[in-house]
């Protein structure tokens, strides 16, 4: 018998296929994956140590830095968590406001990955198909919060500043395109029998490793687990809105995209019926410029994120800083599975195992 060596390569920290500061050791036979081990710790920024040396509202902009691809959600999930610390009740308006805002952070999350994962297979035009499209997203951003990228537009008890008037028809024209820019996106990438051939039935993950490994958001449900923290456990309004939980069934790189491809929609038919119930009303609730929550308190709250569950835990020492915080950020959990689906693939999927898993190495390593 033919007796080979087992080779090691890394892939990333510098790699443009690693999205972020990720290293994985990739241990081959050939060009059989024999284990992929993930290095995390490159972009680490100790956002969770700042926060104790901040008051709740001056965290607030650092927060919007964890997912900043899908930039309102994590700050949605912060507000909230000291919201329901402190028993702050915020306006329906400024509700409503926050779904809407945090929506379309979820579709152009979802942008960026259908686009990052069609150039990481060489799919260079899906790239920049996706890009267009988000840029509407980012500008609606920019009308708000006067950001594009990183807009902490949220504050404690409500948020920041009211809708300018060119904000809600710019809305309405994008949330009317999704079919428009999905069908696009099916032309020219789903529908390529190449782009198949490299996701089908690649890094399968299933439903019971899913769970023991802590992994939420899409790649959960792409094996077929119908779990969804808006419907599970809803949080802010969620309960008054109608929309469906998409799944897959083989747990498969095609199903972690397709899952996220339905999201977009389903998105879209949410921000519909929050435009159509929006109140008119105040935007912010009388908060203390400066507030202490009641000494020994804690909370724990979690929102769906555009990568899984997003948490917040919050201790209290009665003082105008957190005594301590800690996130349970999903980028983090989810990429603990990287070696599951990876091994016994060939060296080009760990590329496509990455993509489809979807990490931002802001949120991972904190």
């Amino acid at each position: 018998m033919l007796q080979t060596e087992q080779l090691t390569i890394n892939i990333g920290p510098q790699h443009p296929s690693a999205h972020g500061g990720l290293h994985v050791e990739a241990v081959l036979d050939g060009e059989v994956v024999v284990d992929a081990i993930p290095h995390v710790g490159y972009v680490h920024r100790s956002v969770e140590k700042i926060a104790e040396s901040r008051t709740y509202a001056q965290f607030v902009p650092y927060t919007a830095r964890l997912d900043y691809l899908g930039t309102h959600l994590p700050v949605i999930g912060y507000v909230q968590a000291v919201e329901k610390l402190a028993g702050i009740e915020v306006p329906e308006r400024a509700e409503y406001i926050r779904v809407i805002m945090g929506e379309l952070s979820r579709i152009a999350s979802h942008q960026l990955f259908i686009g990052s994962l069609a150039i990481d297979l060489g799919a260079t035009t899906g790239l920049l198909y996706c890009m267009r499209d988000r840029e509407r997203i980012m500008d609606m951003f920019e009308m708000t919060s006067g950001q594009r990228l990183l807009a902490a537009y949220m504050r404690i008890g409500g948020i920041a500043e009211d809708l300018p008037p060119e904000f809600l028809p710019a809305v309405r024209s994008f949330v009317r395109d999704i079919p428009k820019m999905i069908k696009e996106y099916q032309g020219l990438l789903y529908g390529n029998e190449i782009f198949q051939a490299r996701l089908k039935g690649i890094g399968k993950l299933s439903a019971q490793d899913a769970i023991a490994y802590g992994v939420t958001g899409p790649n959960l449900r792409a094996c077929g687990v119908s779990y969804d923290i808006r419907k599970a456990e809803p949080y802010g309004i969620y309960d008054r809105f109608d929309f469906e939980i998409p799944v897959g069934s083989n747990g498969d790189a095609w199903d972690r995209l397709m899952v996220r491809n339905e999201e977009i929609i389903q998105s879209g038919r949410i921000i519909e019926q929050a435009l159509d119930q929006l109140p008119e009303g105040e935007i912010r609730a009388k908060v203390p410029r400066v507030f202490k929550p009641e000494k020994g308190k804690s909370v724990y709250h979690r929102i769906e994120g555009a990568k899984g569950e997003l948490g917040y835990y919050i201790v209290s020492d009665g003082g105008e800083k957190p005594y301590r915080l800690h996130v349970r950020a999903p980028s983090f959990v989810n990429l603990m599975a990287l070696p599951l689906v990876s091994r016994g693939g060939l060296v080009q999927d760990i590329i496509v195992n990455i993509a489809t898993l979807d990490p931002v190495l802001g949120e991972a390593d904190r």
